[in-house]
């Protein structure tokens, strides 16, 4: 099994991506020469990090029927400051709110998928630990 994108270059700075039939616009903002159509790539991969992680824990929560109030997460990627500008660290921090009984259930997911299922997380550490 593999995973293939398609990037276009549509001028300018600007990248459409199809991505499993979606597109996802990437661009850069004027002052770089861009139209800031869209994202710039790199928080992608945050994204990317959130999107998997948060959808382990809703799965895990669901089959350990549970329910949560709500439940969102930010991540911040700190930027090296010489050339390639990559990521040096990565934080994320998740926010539930629910009954005592799905808080146990939802710290217990958050670990399961970083330490388990979340392909992404387990692609960054191997990059950052």
């Amino acid at each position: 099994m593999a995973h293939t994108i398609t990037t276009k270059w549509q001028g300018k700075m600007q990248f459409n991506a199809l991505v499993n039939g979606h597109t996802i616009i990437m661009d850069t903002p004027e002052k770089s020469g861009g139209e800031d159509n869209g994202t710039i790539p790199k928080p992608l991969v945050l994204t990317a990090l959130s999107g998997c992680t948060g959808m382990d824990v809703i799965s895990i929560i669901n089959k350990k029927r549970k329910a949560l109030d709500t439940f969102d997460m930010q991540v911040s990627g700190e930027l090296s400051t010489e050339q390639p500008i990559e990521y040096t660290a990565i934080h994320m921090s998740y926010n539930f709110t629910g009954n005592n009984d799905s808080k146990d259930a939802a710290l217990s997911a958050v670990e399961l998928s970083q330490e388990k299922y979340c392909g992404v997380s387990h692609m960054l550490k191997k990059q950052y630990l």
